[in-house]
């Protein structure tokens, strides 16, 4: 981030100490891309998404006081953003359909069709896993947290987590296999 940037943030992020609505508003456009493509990770589709987004910049603006300047902001509201989606996790997990392993989306190993998925694609069919199975993915995978990290965030034992993250795989690669099934149908 350049110098010029960086005070335009710090500036936000004072004016948002105040509360100015105005400042708020900016901040919150500044970081919405980047914030949303957290939160439809761990989503089932754009509506829950929208609703964790705002759940997790709720939470920026209402606890900015406890951050740290030192470090990173883009890096604090990651953090959010993710927790904000855990918690969204654990408070809907009775409402969500759990599928058995056998009925859920297909997955797959195939070159061309992983070469041809565009992010939308991919994103999709990360949100046809289950919630469960979809939040230990997203941990691990494109978090980068380790199983007894993810194990404490979901209240879960660390072997369902190393289960949930091979089947999600499982999942994905039959998905995989059927879009590429898909796709040459549509060639033909």
């Amino acid at each position: 981030m350049s110098e010029s940037e960086t005070k335009a943030e710090k500036a936000l992020l004072h004016g948002c100490l105040k509360q100015d609505r105005e400042a708020q508003r900016k901040l919150y456009q500044l970081y919405y891309g980047y914030a949303m493509s957290i939160c439809v990770r761990y989503s089932r589709d754009a509506e829950e998404a929208r609703e964790v987004l705002n759940d997790g910049f709720l939470k920026v603006f209402t606890r900015l006081s406890q951050y740290d300047p030192d470090k990173p902001f883009k890096g604090w509201v990651r953090r959010i953003m993710i927790n904000t989606a855990l918690d969204n996790y654990r408070h809907n997990l009775k409402h969500y359909h759990l599928y058995d392993i056998e009925t859920a989306h297909p997955a797959a190993d195939t070159f061309n069709i992983e070469q041809q998925l565009s992010y939308q694609d991919l994103i999709g069919l990360v949100q046809g896993l289950s919630p469960a199975y979809r939040a230990v993915f997203n941990l691990f995978v494109l978090d980068g947290y380790t199983h007894e990290e993810i194990s404490e965030a979901l209240g879960i034992a660390v072997g369902t987590s190393k289960s949930n993250l091979a089947k999600a795989r499982a999942n994905l690669r039959e998905a995989l296999k059927k879009a590429d099934i898909n796709e040459c149908k549509q060639n033909v």
